[in-house]
């Protein structure tokens, strides 16, 4: 069963194929506002796969994030992100990313427990009609 204060941490180096000139976002060689996002969702996601029931996931279903500061290509940006409520399927998640220098952004994430066989005929049903 989730509980909260459950961590989570992931890192991503700034490269060419995420930075703001490559991703759309901007014209410059930083950080991508979606990449940093991408970075906050999947430390989210992986920080509680693991205790969820065989064939289910979890889903973004809102984001709150403000990104505060570039990071150069080559720099590493870590993001931790905490649990702070779990009300039955739904999952609310504080997120901050660090680079070198310090904070680049934080904010909230939550996410749904959905079962995923389930929520990809949904979704593949959109097709038929």
């Amino acid at each position: 069963m989730l509980e909260t204060g459950k961590k989570g941490k992931g890192t991503v180096t700034v490269n060419e194929s995420n930075t703001a000139k490559t991703m759309g976002s901007g014209t410059l060689d930083v950080l991508a506002t979606p990449a940093l996002i991408a970075l906050m969702e999947e430390t989210c996601w992986r920080s509680v796969a693991d205790e969820l029931e065989d064939g289910c996931g979890t889903v973004g279903t809102l984001l709150e994030i403000r990104h505060t500061a570039p990071t150069p290509v080559g720099m590493e940006v870590t993001c931790e992100s905490t649990l702070t409520e779990v009300d039955g399927r739904r999952l609310v998640f504080e997120v901050v990313a660090r680079d070198a220098k310090g904070v680049v952004g934080e904010g909230r994430h939550e996410r749904f427990i959905i079962q995923n066989e389930k929520f990809q005929k949904k979704a593949n049903e959109k097709f038929a009609n």
